[in-house]
Order: structure tokens, then sequence, then C-alpha cells
């Protein structure tokens, strides 16, 4: 007589139960949403969260769509735009951030070498903005002039064949990099904080997590973030659909 397999569920740690025994506030978790969604830029989703939850909108909407409007510029490769609205919204951002405006301009130099090298064209125009734009900071500053040194390689090298610190320029990375830096920016001037409260709780778990483990506090093996995915997610949390994600986020 043959046996049948085990079905019984896994005895469950300590803590796991310990968990499932605290119940946080609904007003709580709505407000970490909402505030999510304003501070990442979810302009709509922002209001019909709001209108939902009845909760009192964090941000005006059109100051939502401001900062939205401005990652979506250089999450599509339109630097310049991004560089003009910004300094149409407030204009000592980049004023008093020179890292910022270097940065921003280098990406889009990246997005000039790479419209050059797709059509094989002239390349005239990258090398003229690159001298008369970012020559002069990096004439004063050695990060900068190291950093317009590897951009300028990109015209010497195919871009099939590039080493991984060349090929991490075009990388999409680098302009949702520079979109977040672009938005934190902004937040830090309009309000007392830089990013979503959620964020910050979620770095505040994995240091505490690291903490117990140094004392052995008695922790399961692995401890997941609950965010339906690997522990990589908490890096890029954000919502899903387009590359941006911007208003293809879905709440119910």
């Amino acid at each position: 007589m043959m046996s049948s397999a085990s079905t019984a569920t896994p005895a469950k740690h300590a803590f796991e139960r310990r968990v499932e025994g605290v119940k946080s506030p609904k007003n709580d978790i709505n407000a970490l949403i909402l505030d999510y969604l304003t501070m990442e830029g979810y302009p709509n989703a922002a209001a019909r969260f709001s209108k939902e939850a009845k909760l009192q909108p964090q941000q005006d909407t059109s100051a939502i769509r401001a900062r939205q409007q401005i990652q979506n510029c250089i999450h599509s490769g339109n630097i310049q735009t991004a560089i003009e609205t910004l300094n149409e919204l407030d204009p000592e951002i980049l004023d008093k951030d020179k890292a910022l405006r270097f940065s921003l301009l280098r990406l889009q130099l990246v997005e000039l070498i790479r419209v050059c090298n797709a059509s094989g064209g002239d390349i005239g125009p990258a090398l003229k903005f690159a001298t008369e734009q970012l020559g002069p900071p990096a004439s004063t500053n050695p990060a900068f002039l190291e950093d317009l040194e590897t951009t300028m390689a990109l015209l010497l090298f195919n871009s099939d064949s590039l080493e991984p610190q060349l090929a991490a320029l075009l990388d999409p990375s680098l302009r949702r990099d520079a979109a977040d830096r672009v938005n934190r920016a902004i937040l830090e001037r309009q309000s007392t904080r830089r990013e979503a409260a959620i964020r910050q709780l979620v770095k505040m778990r994995a240091w505490a997590e690291g903490a117990a483990r140094e004392k052995g506090g008695g922790l399961p093996e692995r401890l997941d973030l609950g965010l339906g995915g690997d522990e990589s997610q908490s890096q890029t949390w954000r919502g899903s659909g387009s590359e941006n994600g911007h208003e293809s986020m879905m709440t119910t």
C-alpha cells in the first residue's frame, strides 16, 4: 500500500505569528498610499484615492502634475524641455545644485550622442554642446571633468560593444535616476521631505532586521517585504505599466 505525501502545512516561525497578530489601522495605510501617490507624482491617482479614502489631499494637483511633466520629459529623453520646465517652476533649484545641473546637462549630451550614433550623422552638435555647456563647469571640478571625458568616449566606440562603464550611460536607468533626483530636489523645495514616507519605512525595516540579526534576535531565515516579489523590489518599487510608471498605477 502506497503512502501519500504529507500535505501538512509547515509550522510558522514564532516571529511570523507575532507579525500576523499586529493589525495596522486602515487610516494609516490609506495615508501612506496617498503620500506615495503624491510624492512620486501621480496626480490623477492621488486625487481619486484621496476622495475614495476620504482624506485631505496632501498637495495641489497642479503641483503634482508639474513634477510629473518634468519626470516624463526626462524619461523620454527630452532633457532640454525638462530643464526649461524645471527652471520655470523654480529657477533656484539648478542654480543652487550644481551637481544636479551638470548631471542633467550630461544626460542631454548622452541623448545627443545617442542620436548621432543611431543615424551615423554629424557629431558636431554633440561636440558643440559639450564644449559650451559642460566644458566650463568641468574645467573647475575634477569629478565633472571625469564624467565628461567618460561620456565623450561614447563617440569613439560602437554602441554594441561598449564596456560596462560606458554601456551604463545608455541604459534607461540613467534617465530614471535623474528623474528621481529632480523629483527629490523639487520636493525638498516644496516640503520638508525628499521622498515618500513608505520608502523611509522600507529602509527602517531593513535596518531593524539587520540590527536584530546581529544581536541574534531569533528571526526566520528569510523575511519578505510583502510587496509581491523579491527583496530587490524595495530598491525600485514604483507603479507598474509604462517605463516610468506615471499614471499607469491603478487604485481600488
